[in-house]
């Protein structure tokens, strides 16, 4: 099925300046976002305590917050779903104090407001917390820099370089649609951002080897056009493999539940910013980093001269000529 036709060839490249601003400016915005509103850290990497409270009506939620906010410094009540469930936040103050039973003092606490269940309580420490944090940063570093070693040892550094820096560019504009909407950053919002660069990277690595086939059978001296060509030529595959993916998770994100939401949330972001990637930044980024045909072409033939080589020599062993 194609959705665009393989014939015609669109002009990316010569709209690269407009789509490098427009990706500029979330980046900006995302970076101003994160150094004045901050994220949403939620239990996993804070510490602290959720509990989880359903009420047989509407909740009562400023009536929640007033009767906590008495007993406990800090404590967060937002809704959760409809208007009968409630997250209890509970930061963590005291070494002990992850160690008391929340749901108890909630229900104790709130008994006067009513009929309602505690349906979960969720506890993490602040040391945990801050080994989850640590070792979140190493799994998004080591990635990158595995998917670094990983496109440079495929095709070369132009190519590895430009593909690290859309994944950068990538994660940056999701986290920054994070900070913006308020999202929980837990556990499965690293999973999400880790899944981000991987469907971004595979996007990203189809386009690659479409460019460097091009290269290889067309004796086209123009970057720019080689470019267009085979993002145009892929343009199909790419569309309709985000789809496809977006509805998913567009679907995980409507119907999942609130406790996916962040997830969800995060995915579908890294979804649409990634596909854009792909499309309008990677490529144009071999541009400005330089990456010359000539040079590409030149090493290739030495490559394929060096193997025939080899070849050879090794026919001439087997024979027993050498």
């Amino acid at each position: 099925m194609e959705i665009f036709s393989q014939n015609k060839i669109y002009d990316f490249m010569g709209k690269r300046k407009l789509f490098l601003s427009i990706s500029l400016f979330f980046i900006f915005s995302s970076i101003v976002l994160l150094f004045t509103k901050g994220l949403n850290w939620g239990i996993d990497f804070k510490g602290g305590t959720i509990v989880q409270v359903k009420f047989e009506k509407k909740a009562p939620i400023p009536k929640i917050r007033g009767i906590l906010s008495k007993k406990f410094d800090g404590v967060v009540v937002t809704k959760f779903g409809d208007e009968s469930e409630v997250i209890i936040k509970f930061p963590v103050k005291e070494k002990n104090s992850v160690q008391k039973d929340m749901g108890d003092v909630v229900s104790q606490l709130l008994a006067p407001l009513g009929k309602f269940e505690v349906r979960r309580v969720d506890i993490v420490g602040a040391k945990v917390g801050g080994e989850l944090t640590e070792k979140g940063i190493k799994a998004l570093t080591f990635a990158i820099i595995g998917i670094l070693i990983y496109v440079a040892f495929r095709f070369e550094w132009s190519f590895a370089v430009a593909s690290v820096l859309a994944l950068v560019h990538d994660i940056t504009i999701s986290i920054g649609f994070v900070s913006l909407f308020s999202v929980d950053v837990n556990l499965d919002v690293l999973a999400a951002l880790l899944t981000i660069l991987g469907y971004s990277l595979n996007d990203t690595i189809v386009v690659f080897d479409r460019i460097r086939e091009e290269i290889i059978k067309s004796k086209e001296r123009s970057l720019e056009k080689l470019i267009n060509i085979s993002v145009s030529k892929t343009l199909s595959r790419t569309t309709l493999t985000s789809l496809t993916t977006f509805f998913v998770v567009l679907t995980l994100f409507l119907f999942g539940g609130e406790i996916i939401k962040p997830f969800s949330f995060t995915l579908l972001v890294g979804v649409i910013v990634g596909t854009y990637s792909s499309i309008f930044i990677a490529s144009p980024l071999l541009i400005w980093l330089g990456f010359k045909i000539d040079d590409f072409r030149k090493n290739l033939a030495e490559k394929e001269k060096r193997r025939r080589e080899k070849e050879k020599l090794r026919e001439q062993f087997e024979q027993g000529v050498l």
